[in-house]
C-alpha cells in the first residue's frame, strides 16, 4: 500500500516521464536504449544496445512509444526493494556511481541533507524550486515529516530512502517557500544484517524565510549536480550507536534499570557547515536577528560582532578549518571589527574570500592546527 502512496504522489506532480524498462531515443542524435534506472527527476541511466551503461539527461531522450504499455505503473528506484533483472553481473556495476552523484561520488560530507534547488540555474531566485530529501549515506534510512501549518505540526510525508539516493519530496513555487523554513524530521535506519544500532534521529528545520531570496545561500555541490540552498539534518559523524548490555542482545526477559540518555547539544558552528570542517557564516543584520525594529546602528554591530565570535569560537572547539565570514560591502565598518578583533586570537590566518562566490563582502578565517610539543 505504501508503494501505491508513493507512485500516486509521483504521478500527480509528472515530474517522471521514464520508468524502468522503457526503450528511449536520443531527441538531438541517432540511437537509444533501455531505461535501467532513474537517478533523479532530471536524470536516468541508459542502456544501450552494445551494453553500455551511461546517465543521460531525461530532456535529451524521447520515449519509443510503440514499445510501452498502456497505462504502466512507474516506482521510483529510491522506493524499489527489488533487485534491477536487467543487470547481468551487479559487480559491473561502478560503485562510485550513486543516484545523488551520477558521474562520480559526492564530495559532501557522509550525512542527511535537506535541499532545495532551482529550476532554473542561470536566476536562481526565480521560478519553482525542487525539494529533495538526500541520503548520503550506505544506511537506509525511513523518514517521517512534519511541517508547522497554522500554528501546530502537520504530518505532510513519509516513505523510505535506500543508501546513496534522493527522493523528491515536492516542487514548489516561489510562494510556497515559506511553508517549508519550519518543522520537524524524524529517521529511522533500517538494515538487513546491522553490525551495529543507530538511536533514531529527531532533527527540527528551521530555515530563515529571506536565506530563499538570496543569491548567495545557493552553493554548487555534488549532491543535485546543480546550486541548491541545503540544510544539514544530521551528519553520519553525529550518530549515536545503541550499544545495549549482553542479555539485551541475546533478547533476554529480565532487564535493569534503564540509564538517562544524555542529548548533547549540537555545536553552534554545525548549523552554517558547508563541507568537512568548513562553514559559512552571514553577518548580515537580518542573517542574525529576526527584526531589528529599535536597535540602533551601534546595537546591530555589537549584536554582529558578538555573532562572529560565537561562530569562530565554537569552530575553534569543534576543529573547524576553515570558516568564511560574510560581512558585506558597506562602509567596512564590520570588516575591520572583525579583523581588529582577530588580533587577539593565536593561529589563525585571514583573507579575502573567493570573489568569484562571495564578491568582495567577505572574509575567510583560517585556523591553523595546533601541534603540542
Amino acid at each position: 500500500m505504501h508503494l501505491k502512496f508513493v507512485h500516486l504522489r509521483f504521478k500527480i506532480k509528472g515530474k517522471m516521464q521514464f520508468k524502468i524498462g522503457d526503450k528511449v531515443q536520443f531527441l538531438n542524435e541517432t540511437g537509444g536504449g533501455v531505461i535501467t534506472a532513474v537517478l533523479d527527476n532530471k536524470m536516468v541511466k541508459i542502456k544501450t544496445g552494445d551494453g553500455f551503461e551511461m546517465p543521460v539527461l531525461s530532456h535529451d531522450l524521447i520515449l519509443d512509444y510503440r514499445s510501452r504499455e498502456v497505462d504502466s505503473e512507474y516506482i521510483p528506484k529510491s522506493f524499489s526493494t527489488q533487485v534491477d533483472n536487467n543487470k547481468e553481473d551487479p559487480s559491473e556495476e561502478d560503485s562510485s556511481i550513486t543516484e545523488i552523484s551520477p558521474f562520480g561520488k559526492a564530495r559532501e560530507e557522509e550525512g542527511i541533507y535537506l535541499v532545495f534547488e532551482p529550476h532554473d540555474q542561470q536566476w536562481l531566485l526565480t521560478g519553482d524550486v525542487d525539494i529533495f530529501l538526500v541520503n548520503h549515506t550506505g544506511l537506509e534510512l525511513l523518514y517521517n515529516l512534519f511541517l508547522e501549518r497554522d500554528g501546530g505540526l502537520k504530518g505532510v510525508d513519509y516513505g523510505s530512502v535506500t543508501a546513496e539516493s534522493k527522493i523528491l519530496l515536492d516542487t514548489v513555487s516561489r510562494d510556497g517557500l515559506d511553508k517549508w523554513n519550519k518543522g520537524i524530521i524524524q529517521i529511522l535506519f533500517n538494515e538487513e544484517n546491522p553490525e551495529r544500532i543507530y538511536f533514531p534521529i529527531h532533527s527540527s528545520i528551521d530555515i530563515r524565510p529571506n536565506r530563499f531570496f538570496k543569491e548567495g545561500s545557493y552553493q554548487s555541490n555534488t549532491l543535485t549536480g546543480g546550486k541548491a540552498l541545503i540544510s544539514v539534518i544530521a551528519l553520519r559523524s553525529s550518530f549515536q550507536i545503541a550499544d545495549g548490555g549482553e542479555f539485551q542482545r541475546k533478547f533476554e526477559t529480565k532487564g535493569q534499570a534503564s540509564k538517562a540518555v544524555v542529548k548533547t547539544k549540537k555545536p553552534f558552528i554545525e548549523k552554517y557547515k558547508t563541507a568537512f570542517r568548513e562553514a559559512v557564516v552571514d553577518l548580515h543584520i537580518g542573517e542574525v536577528v529576526d527584526n531589528i525594529a529599535g536597535l540602533s546602528s551601534h546595537d546591530m554591530l555589537d549584536i554582529q560582532v558578538n555573532h562572529f565570535k560565537k561562530a569562530l569560537n565554537s569552530a575553534i572547539e569543534n576543529d573547524y578549518q576553515k570558516v568564511t565570514f560574510i560581512h558585506g560591502v558597506g562602509n567596512g565598518i564590520l570588516k575591520n571589527k572583525i579583523i581588529d578583533e582577530l588580533k587577539d586570537y593565536e593561529h589563525l590566518e585571514n583573507r579575502m574570500a573567493s570573489i568569484t562566490k562571495f564578491g568582495v563582502g567577505a572574509i575567510d578565517v583560517i585556523i591553523k592546527e595546533v601541534v603540542e610539543k
